[in-house]
């Protein structure tokens, strides 16, 4: 893996002496090594902003996506996102997930991927500990009509309990069911669904402030067309999918498309892994 953007100056370089062939030899600046990186320095390349950062000035909580994009713009091959992913993107994801305090994901996405609730990860223990973390993130679901299998161990299994975000006018025989399996139930809208601009004050109110949403294409188009999103991390994959998959976000339009800016971009076989910050 590669920084390419941001690095820093190149430093001056180091010259030794070969004593065996009698030449020079200098080593390069670091930034430009292909490397297998530490879980320590991909942390520290996607810590979350501190809580004093200005760039967080306003927010409860802040919210990240996490999406991989064939380089045609395909989000999945034949309804899963596991065939565009690689090795160093499924570490990143790994990571992503470790820093976090809750998984925001959507109940299609659930279904379709199979989803399982977020295991411990040993080498992030002592970090998530010195950050008042529990175990694992919690993993919170977005669903309008509660048409999820409470009997799967993404809610039967968790290490911290799974939440469920909906709306007040969910049906209560749903919202009975989840309880009745040991699911909190968030209320985050006044209609039948979420309104996804309160979905962040809805989990920092739970103590959940680093948020980290998978999607999918429907929930994060709805995030970024509310403004509710903060962060993109995404990660362009070498491959040309093809087909009718759908983009990585699929929402309603927005009267001005939102601004990001480029924080830092690494590189690893092929695959881009971008990181952006909304103005």
């Amino acid at each position: 893996m590669r920084r390419l953007f941001p690095h820093p100056a190149p430093p001056a370089p180091d010259v030794t002496v070969d004593a065996t062939a009698g030449a020079d030899r200098t080593a390069g600046p670091d930034w430009i090594t292909d490397r297998e990186w530490t879980l320590d320095e991909l942390a520290a390349a996607y810590a979350y902003p501190a809580a004093d950062d200005p760039v967080r000035s306003g927010c409860s909580g802040w919210l990240r996506a996490n999406m991989v994009s064939s380089l045609d713009g395909a989000a999945h091959h034949e309804g899963r996102s596991q065939p565009l992913s690689g090795d160093a993107d499924m570490r990143i994801f790994g990571v992503l997930r470790a820093l976090s305090d809750a998984v925001v994901v959507g109940a299609e996405t659930v279904r379709r991927e199979g989803y399982r609730p977020a295991r411990a990860r040993a080498g992030f223990a002592d970090r998530r500990a010195a950050a008042g973390q529990g175990p694992a993130p919690a993993i919170a679901v977005v669903t309008a009509g509660l048409d999820l299998d409470f009997s799967l161990p993404l809610f039967t299994e968790p290490l911290v309990p799974t939440l469920v975000l909906t709306g007040a006018d969910a049906p209560e025989d749903r919202v009975r069911a989840a309880r009745a399996a040991g699911v909190e139930v968030v209320f985050a809208g006044e209609g039948r669904g979420v309104d996804p601009a309160r979905v962040a004050a809805a989990l920092a109110e739970r103590g959940h402030t680093r948020l980290l949403t998978e999607g999918g294409p429907r929930l994060l188009g709805q995030f970024a067309a509310a403004g509710a999103l903060d962060e993109m991390c995404l990660s362009l994959a070498p491959v040309v999918a093809v087909g009718a998959a759908q983009r990585i976000m699929d929402g309603p339009a927005v009267a001005v498309p939102e601004r990001f800016a480029l924080v830092s971009v690494l590189e690893d076989s092929g695959f881009l892994f971008t990181r952006y910050r909304r103005f």
